[in-house]
């Protein structure tokens, strides 16, 4: 490496940008990220990045989302309730009606 290279973290610097907002639109979208279990930033971010992808725009450098929140625990192996990263199972069939019985007494 020469001295005119950057030197290459193990984690991108990531940049802080002031956002100037229409409260009620700063209301909404903090409700928004709150009912997906994000934080505000968290949720503007990926929002920005879903639209640059929807217009054909997504930066060939950007790196992934950085995950957030508390790392996955494993389940204890008797604990059969699923975590919340985990799809429940889907739920059993219904039982079949019982047929209709033919020639049975009528009327007492």
């Amino acid at each position: 490496m020469t001295a005119d290279e950057p030197q290459q973290t193990a984690r991108r610097e990531r940049r802080a940008v002031l956002l100037r907002l229409d409260p009620a639109v700063h209301d909404a979208l903090a409700r928004w990220a709150a009912d997906d279990l994000r934080s505000l930033n968290a949720h503007v971010e990926m929002l920005l990045r879903r639209a640059l992808d929807d217009a054909g725009r997504t930066p060939s450098g950007a790196g992934p989302l950085p995950r957030r929140g508390r790392p996955r625990r494993a389940a204890p192996s008797g604990d059969a309730r699923p975590g919340p990263d985990v799809d429940p199972p889907p739920a059993p069939a219904p039982a079949p009606a019982p047929a209709p019985q033919v020639g049975g007494q009528a009327g007492h």
